[in-house]
């Protein structure tokens, strides 16, 4: 599923909702989930999970196309963690 097809959906569940305000709401939920973890933040959706962000030192890095070493600078990068009901649903699903 891409943001496209959520705000389809979204739009197909609630039918009062116009198709441009079901476009705003996902816009306005991942633009508020963006600048938190910008900042730094975490985000817990209970049942689904959490967002963070994860630090990678600096390292030796390879460049693939001619071998040569090139440095790696320290960075954040963001991740994401499945919660319990998340985990137990998805078990179910491959399972069967």
């Amino acid at each position: 599923m891409n943001r496209s097809d959520l705000i389809t959906r979204l739009a197909e569940l609630h039918p009062q909702l116009f198709a441009k305000d079901a476009e705003h709401a996902v816009k306005v939920i991942l633009d508020a989930m963006s600048a938190t973890l910008s900042r730094g933040g975490r985000i817990e959706i209970r049942g689904f999970g959490s967002f963070g962000l994860n630090y990678r030192p600096p390292r030796q890095g390879r460049n693939p196309k001619n071998g040569n070493k090139v440095k790696v600078p320290a960075k954040y990068v963001p991740h994401f963690k499945a919660g319990k009901e998340l985990r137990e649903r998805v078990s179910l699903v491959v399972i069967r």
